[in-house]
């Protein structure tokens, strides 16, 4: 653990302590938090997880969710997650490209992810810059997602991902 100043929180945080069952107690997990990670309440990060935060970018995670196994966030500009926010195991952040492709027409987009409140996030999805996902939202397992969303409680799946149900509520 690297940077362990540069984490912010007033509760309790367990890294790598909830058993799941496919994990082996020998799997790390690694932080590099050069800039900020904020936990706005208790939280619970998986083993194995990998994180690495910018010296400029800040990752702030609302109460009550957690990280399963094997996630990794590779954080350079910003990551908000809301509250209740479940995201399971060998789930992919990445809010850079780290490499341009120029062409005419381009249009740039803010390099910041949102994943808002009571967000399910399932195993294997990978989400990129920019991407914007609303309260109540279900992504489906290995989904990519890289856009905007605006229509809350949905169901969200693909390469590239997009809205396949709407209305939906989860547990």
């Amino acid at each position: 653990m690297k940077g362990i100043t540069n984490i912010e929180t007033n509760d309790r945080l367990d890294i790598g302590m909830s058993y799941i069952g496919f994990m082996h107690k020998t799997h790390r997990t690694y932080l590099n938090i050069q800039g900020k990670l904020k936990l706005n309440g208790p939280y619970s990060i998986g083993r194995g997880c990998r994180f690495d935060i910018a010296e400029k970018a800040v990752m702030s995670i609302g109460k009550g969710g957690y990280i399963n196994v094997n996630s990794t966030f590779i954080i350079m500009h910003g990551l908000t997650i809301g509250d209740y926010c479940v995201i399971s195991w060998d789930c992919q952040f990445l809010d850079e490209d780290f490499h341009d492709i120029d062409y005419e027409g381009k249009t740039i987009t803010p390099n910041e992810i949102t994943i808002g409140n009571n967000v399910w996030i399932g195993c294997g999805v990978k989400i990129y810059k920019g991407s914007v996902v609303p309260d109540g939202c279900v992504i489906a397992a290995n989904s990519i997602v890289r856009g905007v969303f605006t229509k809350q409680n949905t169901l969200i799946a693909g390469h590239p991902a997009k809205v396949i149900k709407e209305e939906i509520n989860w547990k």
